[in-house]
């Protein structure tokens, strides 16, 4: 794993851009983890938390493989099974100075 860490760090070196997007890798990741964690906590399936949710099984695994953008549904689906949904935004490393039409 040594290699794969030193890749990814080298790469964030060379491209200010790719840490914000491995980071949004690495957070989907995590709420995909929490999500599976839960169904395999309470023994459920795709389908079963899909229909307590409203949603469709096809939207869980959707969310699991890290293929969402509708952050509301991932919210109410995160608070169901007690976690929350935290939102940062922060500069690009590049660009610390705010842009002159929003500051």
């Amino acid at each position: 794993m040594k290699k794969v860490d030193d890749y990814i760090k080298e790469k964030i070196k060379k491209d200010p851009d790719f840490k914000s997007r491995y980071d949004l890798i690495v957070q989907k990741v995590e709420i995909a983890k929490k999500i599976i964690e839960y169904r395999i906590e309470h023994n459920l399936s795709q389908a079963r938390l899909a229909k307590e949710m409203g949603v469709t099984q096809q939207y869980i695994s959707k969310i699991e493989e890290g293929e969402f953008s509708n952050l509301d549904t991932v919210e109410d689906i995160l608070h169901h099974i007690g976690c929350r949904l935290k939102i940062e935004v922060v500069p690009k490393a590049h660009s610390l100075k705010m842009h002159p039409q929003i500051a």
